[in-house]
């Protein structure tokens, strides 16, 4: 079901804002922190993701396939790396 509300644009300082109302931030569930961006002559406004969301459940699938191997092979010590190093 698709709500349709009217509201006004009104000076917050030298910025604009809107009032959302109360039904349309129940119905999304939108608080605190948000995104607004504009698409198609329309602005949007979504719930803001945390950096690295997900990251966690993305690494355990990469795990279960066997996909988190690294791409690049460890580097060979040499006589100096084997060495006791002094400053």
């Amino acid at each position: 079901m698709v709500n349709r509300m009217r509201t006004r644009i009104v000076a917050i300082g030298n910025s604009r804002g809107i009032r959302i109302p109360k039904p349309l931030l129940e119905q999304t569930g939108l608080s605190g922190e948000v995104e607004i961006c504009a698409e198609d002559g329309s602005l949007v406004i979504r719930c803001a993701r945390r950096p690295r969301a997900g990251w966690a459940e993305a690494f355990r699938h990469m795990a279960d396939r066997g996909d988190d191997a690294p791409l690049d092979a460890p580097p060979s010590l040499t006589r100096f790396d084997e060495e006791e190093w002094q400053w």
